[in-house]
């Protein structure tokens, strides 16, 4: 069997029972659900993984939502995000693994590392404090903004036309592939520093969208679990990013042709730029006050 069709069976291996387990946790504690509207949620999650289907991303502006609106507690901002988003973006894989060629070694590849990166990753930040993850997530945030404003103004490669890798490029794209799957966890996505690496190599700007999300939705089924098992998430904030995640996906994927994604990104950096410093300012004044949950 190729190894494209092994990472079918081994992301849907990870996904379903993940599934169910957040599920059923989910629908055990709706009881303790928070008083925030479904309709948010809904918007949310619906929005954001429509345009992280095309490529912009959905953490950042995720993030974003959650903080301006006060919707979810920062210290489980990370871990709902990675549990919300985890089945709409093991649909994604699953599309641009079908639609977009690339090299079965270098999408096997990445997508084994990220995973790995993230089960390290998901135990440490689950047990962080609230003060620890807000400025966590303002560096990384930060350094999602600078990868974005570099490509906006053009100071990174464009890539070239090749759909694979191999020596010395394919051990430098799984290392990043790694690291970013730890980096995952604290609530930084993976879309741009990834495909900031694909471009770099030399690799054929399609070529990005089924390796991140094949990489992204195995570190996320592989990690969230433990999310799920440490209460670091908002059960109800996850379960519609979720459900109404999924329908955004297929929108975009089957229906959604076109966007003014140009001014889109500019829109995105904009709006991570803004987060990075509402993190750091939060962190400072959870800094003055001793946190109630984590110390």
């Amino acid at each position: 069997m190729e190894i494209t069709g092994i990472l079918r069976i081994v992301l849907g291996a990870l996904t379903l029972p993940f599934g169910l387990y957040f599920l059923t946790d989910a629908c055990r504690n709706r009881k303790a659900f928070s008083s925030t509207s479904w309709a948010w949620l809904a918007g949310t999650g619906f929005v954001t993984n429509m345009l992280d289907t095309l490529g912009v991303g959905s953490f950042a502006q995720q993030t974003a939502v959650f903080k301006f609106f006060k919707l979810v507690d920062d210290r489980v901002i990370p871990g709902t995000m990675n549990v919300g988003n985890t089945i709409p973006t093991a649909a994604q894989a699953f599309i641009f693994m079908s639609v977009v060629p690339v090299d079965p070694l270098t999408l096997g590849a990445m997508a084994v590392a990220a995973p790995a990166g993230a089960v390290l990753g998901a135990g440490f930040v689950s047990g962080m404090s609230r003060r620890k993850i807000q400025r966590s997530m303002g560096f990384g945030l930060l350094a999602v903004a600078f990868i974005m404003l570099a490509d906006r103004l053009g100071w990174l490669p464009v890539g070239g036309e090749a759909i694979g890798l191999a020596g010395w490029k394919l051990a430098a794209a799984a290392a990043v592939s790694f690291v970013c799957g730890a980096l995952q966890t604290i609530g930084v996505g993976f879309y741009a520093p990834c495909m900031a690496t694909v471009f770099a190599l030399g690799m054929h700007p399609k070529t990005a969208f089924p390796i991140m999300m094949t990489a992204t939705a195995m570190l996320m089924a592989a990690g969230s679990a433990r999310f799920v098992k440490e209460k670091a998430y908002d059960a109800k904030a996850a379960l519609g990013l979720t459900l109404f995640g999924v329908l955004g996906v297929f929108l975009a994927a089957f229906v959604v042709r076109s966007l003014p994604l140009d001014a889109m990104k500019w829109v995105v950096l904009g709006v991570v730029l803004y987060t990075s410093t509402v993190m750091f300012l939060s962190a400072r004044r959870s800094g003055k006050a001793p946190d109630p949950e984590r110390t």
